[in-house]
């Protein structure tokens, strides 16, 4: 009654509205629920393989147990930050590169030590590119083009599109080659099935 009140306060529900009602109290009962079957997960599921000892790696060990504890999920996310090298980026660039590889190598280690590899595929992107010129901070300005990275046992391995052309740029920035949304369709209609 309560969350009525909270949603008709928000405009979002009325009292004459009880699919939207009921599709509310039991999209928080099977949060509930979800919720309860991750902890149950998270403690008995053993990692397979050894993570390093990094942010990203903690983050995607947990993706790892829920995988091995076949929990329903489609869809998991995580990121890791600190690729915004405005300045000293010489300095920044190449750890968060090895903290990205070691991470996922533990990560499909994981996934091969548990037999789960071909189910799993794992997409790496970033929201801005980089520029090709150094600023005058030693780092590199937000740019137009950045690549992404697609990680499976069942992908097609290889580099996709021509190498950056870097004396052909638009503005400094390196031009796109395929539209990131093309990259999301593709995953969405050939891996996911949608």
């Amino acid at each position: 009654a309560a969350m009525q009140r909270s949603m008709e306060q928000l405009g979002g529900i009325s009292p004459n509205q009880p699919g939207a009602i009921d599709f509310l109290k039991n999209t928080a009962m099977n949060a509930v629920v979800a919720g309860d079957r991750i902890r149950e997960i998270l403690a008995k599921s053993k990692d397979a393989a050894s993570y390093p000892r990094s942010a990203l790696a903690d983050k995607l060990k947990p993706v790892g147990k829920l995988l091995a504890g076949n929990f329903p999920t489609r869809v998991y996310y995580v990121s890791l930050g600190g690729f915004d090298t405005h300045q000293q980026q010489v300095a920044t660039h190449p750890r968060l590169l090895a903290e990205f590889s070691e991470s996922v190598h533990a990560f499909y280690e994981n996934l091969r030590q548990q037999k789960n590899a071909d189910q799993g595929m794992l997409l790496a992107f970033s929201e801005f590119g980089r520029r090709v010129s150094e600023n005058g901070s030693a780092g590199t300005d937000h740019g137009a083009a950045a690549p992404m990275f697609v990680f499976g046992e069942k992908i097609k391995g290889g580099i996709h599109g021509a190498p950056p052309d870097l004396q052909n740029l638009t503005d400094g920035d390196i031009r796109h080659q395929i539209d990131f949304r093309q990259v999301y369709a593709s995953i969405l209609e050939g891996w996911l099935g949608t």
